[in-house]
C-alpha cells in the first residue's frame, strides 16, 4: 500500500497536478503478485489520474509476455461490476475507456507511428532491452506527467534495462547521485544470508504465505539443492539474487568518510606529485589521477574526459552523465565524438609544470603515442599493463587507506560513482585486481584504474631518507 500511496500521493510542489516520480522500479521473488499490482495501477491511471487522453502501453520483446499485464487487466474488468460501470469495455487487443486505451505491444510493434503513451508498463524488465525502452519511452515526450513502471525478478543480463535501473537505484540509494523522479524498492536477500535458510525467504517474497506459498517455496529450494543447475534458478527467481552480480569492493560510508570538499589541486602547487592514467576507448570515459603525499594521509584527485557527443548515449544505461556533464568540475567535456587526447597531453604537460612530478603511469592500452610523446620530452612517462601482479600493491593500499580514513578525495560524484562500481578478483594467491562488473558493463571504473596506477607510482618512489643521530662520550671512564 505505501508504495502505490507514495506513487500517486506525492507530487511536484510547483504543480500539484504532476507527480513526483515518473518512473517505478518493483523487483521481488517470483509469484509475487506484480503483475496483478500493474494491473491496478494502469486502471487508476486512466480511470483516476485525470490524464488527456490517457494511453497505456503493456510492452515486451515478444507479444506473449506484453498480454500478461494485459490479460489481468482483461479479467479485472470482466470480473468487477463497478469497473464495468465505469465504461470501461474489453475486447481482444484493448481495453477502452470513455477518454483512453490500454493495449499490448511487442518489439516489433513498437517502431511504429502514432504512439503516444502516458504510462509504459516493460513487465520482466530483466527481460527488455533498451531498444525497446528507447523506442517507447522517447513516444511519452509531449507526455506532462508520464509514468514508466518495470516491475520484475531478478535476472541473467545485466545489459538490461531492469538491471540497469536497479544500479540506478541503489547509486541513489547509496547516495552517489539523486533521481527525485525514481521511485523503487528491491526486495532482496541481505548479503551473508543462507539462500537455504526459510526464515530469510521473506525478504525476497513480501507476500509469503499468500503467494508464493511457503509448502512450495521449500518444494523448490529443496529441488535446488539436489538438482544440477536448479540452484541458481532458485537463487534468481525466488532469492532475487542477480546471477553474476558482485558486491562493491569499496565501502561508500568509509569513501564519503574520506571527502574533504575543501581540496583544490592548486593548493598542492610544487609538491611531490605521481599520476596514474587510463585512456580507455576512442569514444568513452577516459580518466587522470593525481596523488599526493600529506603527512601519513595520500591524497587524490581525478580528472574525467569524455566526448560531448556521446553523452546522451551513455545516459542511457547511466542519467547522472547528464548532470555530471553540465556540472562545473566533474567531467572535462571534449569536442566531437572521440576522445581528444592532445588535450589530456596539455593537462598533463600543465601539471608537469605545477607539480614536482615523480612519474607518470599510463595503462598500455591506447597510450604508445601520448606517452612516447611524453617521454621524448624528458618527463618520467611510462607505460604499465594491467594486471594482479601490477595492481595487487596499489589496490591493497587503496583499499587499507579507505578503510582507516588515510586517504583523502575532494568528493567528485563521477569518482565516488566509480568506486561504487569496482568489484575485485581476488587470488589464492592473495592478489588482488580491481575489475568491472562485467565486460560489457556501463559501469565504469577507469578512474580507480588510474588511482591504483598513480598510488602504484608512488609506492616504488625510494623513500625520504632518515635523519640519524649519533651520541659519543668523550673523555676518561
Amino acid at each position: 500500500m505505501w508504495l502505490v500511496t507514495t506513487l500517486f500521493g506525492w507530487r511536484l510542489r510547483r504543480d500539484r497536478t504532476r507527480r513526483r516520480f515518473t518512473s517505478l522500479y518493483l523487483e521481488t521473488g517470483r509469484k509475487s503478485a506484480k503483475s496483478t499490482l500493474m494491473a491496478g495501477l494502469v486502471l487508476f491511471h486512466v480511470l483516476r489520474e485525470g490524464e488527456a487522453g490517457p494511453q497505456v502501453v503493456c510492452g515486451a520483446t515478444t507479444g506473449q509476455q506484453a498480454r500478461i499485464v494485459f490479460g489481468i487487466v482483461q479479467k479485472m474488468v470482466q470480473r468487477s461490476a463497478w469497473l464495468r460501470e465505469q465504461d470501461v469495455t474489453v475486447y481482444a487487443n484493448a481495453v477502452l475507456t470513455a477518454e483512453g486505451t490500454i493495449r499490448p505491444i511487442n518489439a516489433k510493434a513498437s517502431t511504429q507511428d502514432g504512439l503516444n503513451p502516458s504510462c509504459i508498463v516493460l513487465d520482466e524488465s530483466h527481460a527488455q532491452t533498451f531498444e525497446l525502452h528507447d523506442v517507447l519511452k522517447s513516444s511519452q515526450g509531449a507526455r506532462g506527467n508520464p509514468l514508466l513502471l518495470c516491475p520484475t525478478t531478478a535476472g541473467y543480463d545485466q545489459l538490461s534495462v531492469g538491471y540497469a535501473l536497479r544500479t540506478a537505484l541503489t547509486k541513489v540509494l547509496d547516495g552517489i547521485y539523486e533521481a527525485d523522479h525514481l521511485l523503487g524498492t528491491i526486495y532482496t536477500l541481505d548479503e551473508g544470508d543462507d539462500w537455504r535458510d526459510e526464515r530469510v525467504w521473506i525478504k525476497a517474497n513480501p507476500m509469503l504465505g499468500v503467494t508464493p506459498s511457503m509448502d512450495w517455496l521449500r518444494r523448490y529450494c529443496t529441488d535446488a539443492q539436489q538438482t544440477p543447475g536448479l540452484e541458481a534458478e532458485f537463487r534468481v527467481k525466488c532469492c532475487s539474487e542477480w546471477a553474476n552480480a558482485a558486491a562493491s569492493w569499496l565501502s561508500m560510508a568509509a569513501w564519503d568518510r574520506c571527502a574533504e570538499p575543501t581540496l583544490a589541486l592548486e593548493h598542492f602547487a610544487g609538491q611531490a606529485c605521481w599520476i596514474g592514467a587510463d585512456l580507455a576507448q576512442l569514444d568513452d570515459l577516459a580518466a587522470v589521477a593525481l596523488v599526493f603525499a600529506r603527512g601519513d594521509q595520500l591524497v587524490g584527485f581525478v580528472r574525467c574526459y569524455l566526448p560531448q557527443a556521446v553523452v546522451q548515449a551513455r545516459a542511457r544505461a547511466v542519467p547522472a552523465y547528464r548532470l555530471w556533464a553540465q556540472a562545473p568540475g566533474v567531467l572535462t567535456m571534449t569536442d566531437g565524438d572521440m576522445i581528444d587526447y592532445s588535450h589530456i597531453e596539455r593537462d598533463i604537460r600543465n601539471w608537469c609544470r605545477l607539480f614536482q612530478v615523480r612519474d607518470i603511469v599510463f595503462d598500455q592500452f591506447g597510450s604508445v603515442q601520448i606517452s612516447g610523446n611524453l617521454f621524448n620530452d624528458g618527463l618520467p612517462a611510462r607505460m604499465e599493463q594491467k594486471n594482479a601482479k601490477s595492481f595487487t600493491p596499489p589496490a591493497r593500499e587503496l583499499e587499507t587507506r579507505v578503510t582507516h580514513g588515510r586517504f583523502r578525495h575532494d568528493g567528485n560524484p563521477c569518482l565516488k560513482w566509480q568506486a561504487s562500481n569496482a568489484v575485485v578478483r581476488r587470488g589464492t594467491d592473495d592478489s588482488l585486481l580491481p575489475k568491472k562488473d562485467g565486460p560489457e558493463s556501463p559501469n565504469k571504473i577507469d578512474a580507480i584504474d588510474a588511482l591504483c596506477l598513480a598510488i602504484g607510482g608512488w609506492l616504488r618512489a625510494p623513500a625520504a631518507p632518515r635523519e640519524t643521530h649519533q651520541f659519543f662520550v668523550l673523555g676518561a671512564p
